[in-house]
């Protein structure tokens, strides 16, 4: 075999967003765009000769043809070796444990997390460092940099290798390991949870509704949940990862996941319902009854999380992410820990994580995880839920009021406006920006501005900043609102509109969420002109 140099130019807009660069299938399936990001990656990225790379991804459409190439060009750029899920599957966070198991200097996951996937969809490549976690700024930088020169791509000339069978194959001096994407996966849960006292609820009459919405994390919850778990044969629906996601949008929120919604609300709901997106690195909860929101089930994890046997020891602290509600932090104070707030983006908890200083970290974006790995963890929530349930012996709804009667509850809501004119949504910021120094003081309806600002965060670990990570209005009496635009769509810009009340233990903790944040959204439109803008009436998606 010989290796090949392949001559390029580059590419307007390959700069990684929150969690890599994503785009349109036929964006990535241009001649040399895919290979341009890769060899930029590769050019920039710290490793030793013969290195470790892993790869995988969620099964969307394009997976296969990317990761061969990959391969090929890994083999000519010195690695020694490549782990890739059979099939070309790996959940984020799997592939944040087997890089972090086998000692990899870094990997490529290949997925849009929770866009839509398909021919006409979209796609997407993020690198993963040594610790297991997303690349920080400084090295996505450096790799937006490398595009803007990249001037060839390297490849070994070799056939496909068969990414179905577990085993061993060569590519030049590269050693291509096929691996079983769910086996390490699941045994590093079975250290973290109480799986005798999980199998004796289910054995008790626990039931549950998994959604894996034709996703990645289907090979992983019916491995887990009803092989090594107990749950019955059809706990996990939509099990088989597909394509295009069974020409479903795999977000688990009440709108994408509306389905599971309606059986968990409905008379023949199960125990305990939950989801998970096209990675596997979200989740959603929902009780009988009840719906949990991830900013809430951050906390009640966090209040609990000393029932399962990986954190018996009690939790460094707890981490949220800015736009996260506030209700995590008085858990931590409650416990004595300290509490992080950070910027949008798993890898702002990854310095924390590696520091010792958090445990448990969360995102209002359905993403929640611990210290076992350095991503979000969709099954891992699931089944840290379900170690509380099977060990208190209680009911989902029965936790969430028992909790907000100790600690009061955050009202919460997050409107977003999709696939906005990138011009709008940047002329909208702007303006607001402007405005921000005029807003204290100002009353709308029954709220007073007390504060508001521009969200800088300063890493207490490396001392790094980052500045303009959302515009934050904060009234009188703990409300607030944050406004930013989302890094992690394909086309346009998505604003995303965050709304917060605190009503304390002695208030209404079970009211409806749209009359409670009646004023904040009357607020927001106030203070903002989103209509004005937008010429949009309502978001496109609540949750």
């Amino acid at each position: 075999m010989t290796v090949s140099t392949h001559a390029t130019t580059p590419f307007d807009g390959q700069k990684p967003g929150t969690s890599g660069l994503r785009k349109k299938v036929r964006v990535f399936a241009q001649p040399n765009y895919a290979e341009n990001f890769v060899q930029a990656v590769f050019d920039v990225v710290e490793r030793a000769p013969g290195s470790t790379l892993v790869v995988g991804g969620d099964g969307r459409y394009y997976n296969r043809t990317v990761i061969q190439q990959v391969i090929r060009m890994a083999a000519a750029n010195g690695y020694g070796r490549v782990l890739v899920g059979q099939g070309g599957i790996l959940s984020t966070p799997a592939a944040s444990h087997v890089i972090r198991k086998y000692g990899a200097s870094g990997g490529l996951i290949l997925s849009a997390s929770h866009n839509p996937g398909g021919p006409d969809e979209d796609f997407g490549i993020k690198y993963n460092i040594a610790n297991g976690g997303p690349a920080p700024e400084a090295v996505t930088e450096a790799i937006f940099a490398r595009t803007l020169t990249v001037d060839r791509w390297l490849a070994e000339d070799t056939a496909d290798i068969d990414l179905d069978t577990i085993g061993t194959a060569q590519v030049g001096a590269l050693t291509v390991e096929v691996i079983d994407p769910v086996a390490d996966y699941a045994a590093l849960m079975e250290t973290l949870f109480d799986f005798p006292a999980i199998r004796a609820a289910v054995a008790g009459g626990l039931t549950m509704a998994f959604d894996a919405m034709s996703a990645v994390t289907g090979p992983y919850a019916t491995e887990i949940l009803e092989r090594r778990l107990g749950f019955p044969a059809g706990t996990v629906r939509n099990g088989v990862p597909l394509e295009d996601f069974g020409g479903h949008h795999p977000d688990p929120n009440l709108v994408h996941a509306k389905d599971l919604y309606d059986l968990m609300m409905g008379p023949a709901a199960p125990d305990f319902g939950a989801a998970s997106d096209g990675d596997g690195d979200r989740n959603l909860i929902i009780g009988r009854g009840r719906f949990i929101t991830p900013s809430d089930s951050l906390a009640m994890l966090a209040a609990n999380a000393t029932l399962a046997p990986g954190y018996a020891g009690g939790l460094k602290g707890i981490a949220r992410s800015m736009p996260t509600s506030a209700a995590a932090d008085r858990v931590a104070a409650a416990l004595g820990i300290p509490a992080f707030e950070t910027p949008t983006g798993w890898k702002f908890f990854g310095n924390l994580l590696d520091a010792g200083q958090a445990t448990i970290c969360g995102e209002e974006s359905a993403g929640t995880g611990s210290d076992h790995v350095r991503e979000k963890d969709g099954l891992w929530a699931v089944l840290l839920w379900l170690n509380v349930l099977a060990v208190r012996g209680i009911s989902v709804d029965a936790l969430a009021r028992e909790h907000w009667g100790q600690f009061g509850r955050n009202y919460y809501a997050r409107h977003d406006y999709e696939a906005l004119p990138t011009d709008v949504a940047n002329t909208l910021i702007a303006e607001l920006t402007a405005a921000l120094p005029t807003l204290p003081g100002q009353a709308f309806g029954p709220l007073t501005v007390a504060g508001a600002d521009s969200f800088s965060y300063l890493d207490p670990v490396d001392g790094s900043a980052s500045a303009n990570q959302g515009l934050r209005v904060l009234f009188e009496g703990g409300s607030r609102i944050v406004f930013r635009l989302s890094g992690t769509g394909t086309e346009g810009a998505t604003l995303r509109v965050y709304l917060e009340r605190y009503e304390p233990a002695s208030g209404d903790l079970d009211a409806e969420v749209g009359v409670m944040l009646a004023d904040l959204i009357a607020a927001a439109e106030a203070i903002a002109g989103i209509t004005r803008h937008t010429a949009r009436t309502a978001p496109d998606v609540i949750t």
